[in-house]
């Protein structure tokens, strides 16, 4: 199914929420050790907390890298068990180079059999960075999210830079656009998607008006401060967006009780989400 497509089933079938899986060692909840397979059991137990609600999950890569190789089989796993749950799988590495390198940074993760439907992707360095990841897309039935406005406070020190009538992050959704507006699906929407922070919402809504066949993946929800009524703006119909929040579900609770208020803080965000999208 092209990516679009599949995205728009999740959000349907089960929500817009996408669950961060940020199993950072320290804040590991009671009863689970530091180690891979203390980070492993945390991993499934999010997922299984959450699997019949939100519609996709995103692994942060960083997490996972600090414990080496161990640590990716761990990635690799989680990715899998959430792929066989039913779940949207996206991996949150911001990959980027040129050449070799990004043909291989897109084979690694968006061959045909990889349980990750999509990758978060750098544009940095231009369209050359960002083709060999659209071509495994249109191949593989994949997707990527390119950075384009980001949720964190110094995103405007670049992304906000006047570039003639326009800034910086303006004139990128274009490109996006421009790059997405040829691998359309069913649904009228790209394989080709964009990260657009919640913590922006007035960027954010205008934004969607630059790219009306992208697909977005908005962090900032929750413990960054962004609301639902901030996110809805990224939404066309109620589709076309996925909202990524991340230590306000996982970390609900450090007691034992870890997996059981995941899966409160999960369906409290979605009713929250519900309501302002009007469903």
């Amino acid at each position: 199914m092209h990516f679009a497509d599949a995205l728009i089933a999740a959000t349907r079938d089960r929500s817009p929420l996408c669950v961060g899986l940020d199993p950072n060692l320290s804040l590991l909840p009671e009863g689970i050790d530091r180690d891979d397979k203390g980070m492993l059991t945390f991993c499934k137990g999010i997922i299984d907390a959450v699997k019949s609600t939100a519609g996709s999950v995103k692994l942060q890569l960083a997490y996972f890298e600090v414990l080496g190789w161990e640590g990716m089989k761990v990635f690799w796993d989680s990715a899998r068990y959430a792929k066989e749950q039913g779940l949207l799988v996206i991996a949150d590495g911001k990959r980027n180079d040129i050449g070799p390198t990004c043909e291989a940074y897109a084979d690694a993760y968006l061959f045909p059999e990889s349980p990750i439907d999509a990758l978060t992707v750098s544009p940095y360095l231009g369209s050359d960075g960002i083709n060999p990841f659209i071509d495994r897309c249109v191949k593989n039935d994949k997707g990527i999210f390119v950075l384009v406005k980001t949720s964190n406070p110094s995103s405007g020190e670049l992304q906000d830079l006047p570039a003639g009538d326009e800034v910086v992050h303006e004139h990128l959704a274009q490109l996006v656009e421009s790059w997405g507006a040829q691998h359309l699906g069913d649904q009228n929407l790209s394989c080709i998607g964009a990260v657009v922070g919640a913590t922006y919402p007035e960027e954010l809504k205008y934004l969607r008006t630059l790219m009306p066949h992208i697909p977005f993946l908005i962090p900032g929800y929750g413990a960054q401060g962004g609301t639902a009524e901030d996110v809805k703006y990224g939404f066309v119909g109620g589709i076309g967006a996925v909202v990524a929040a991340s230590r306000s579900i996982i970390f609900a609770s450090k007691n034992k009780d870890w997996k059981e208020a995941a899966g409160k803080a999960a369906k409290e965000a979605i009713e929250e989400l519900q309501r302002v999208l009007g469903k």
